[in-house]
């Protein structure tokens, strides 16, 4: 089914999937957010400048898997890839099929890896592919809107899988993750970034 169908089926407005077509990723962002604003929690992709503080602090030479929660159209995917060793890889989890099935698409890279499935699942799929841990774990899932006790379980599975010194590393429009974070990292830094719309709480939280 292609996604003009799938919009049919789940009887999108016409001018959501106008809207998908004129402004391509950013389209099917949007769509993901109007289907889901609750696991979305925004309206745009995150800015250059988010990106760029976000991923600043990672050890790029030691970093063998980078897995990344609630992707939307890719807007960390290739700047991470750019960044990962050639025996890196790239794992994101998504809840929303419209997303994992546009990456599926648009990223050809053999060191990427996209699942339809839910973070609280981190190690089951982290093994799947391969892999004991996770050197890196980032997240722009909208925690203070997830379902009760879905923060909390993804926060402690997320410590689990995170080897020592690798760190989770956050990016969200109010300072949940990071008082989530706390709970299960013994050291967690913070930041804000104004350059994005809305600006953003940062945090790293590392696995010392």
């Amino acid at each position: 089914m292609n996604g003009n169908e799938l919009a049919e089926r789940r009887g999108l407005p016409r001018l959501v999937r106008k809207i998908k077509r004129a402004t391509g990723p950013a389209g099917v962002f949007f769509r993901g957010f109007l289907e889901n604003p609750r696991m979305v929690g925004a309206i745009l992709p995150s800015s250059p400048a988010v990106i760029k503080a976000m991923l600043e602090p990672v050890d790029w030479a030691n970093t063998r898997l980078f897995v990344e929660y609630g992707p939307g159209v890719g807007t960390f995917c290739q700047p991470v890839l750019d960044r990962l060793p050639r025996d890196g890889e790239l794992l994101v989890i998504d809840t929303n099929p419209l997303y994992i099935d546009y990456l599926r698409k648009t990223i050809t890279d053999s060191r990427f890896h996209a699942v339809l499935g839910s973070a609280e699942d981190v190690e089951e799929i982290v093994k799947s592919i391969g892999h004991d841990k996770a050197d890196y774990v980032l997240s722009g899932l909208p925690f203070s809107t997830l379902p009760d006790g879905v923060g909390p379980a993804i926060a402690s599975a997320t410590a689990r899988v995170i080897r020592k010194g690798g760190a989770f590393l956050t990016y969200q429009y109010t300072s949940v993750a990071r008082d989530y974070s706390r709970k299960y990292f013994p050291r967690v830094e913070k930041g804000i970034c104004w350059l994005n719309v809305p600006p953003c709480f940062l945090g790293w939280a590392w696995q010392d």
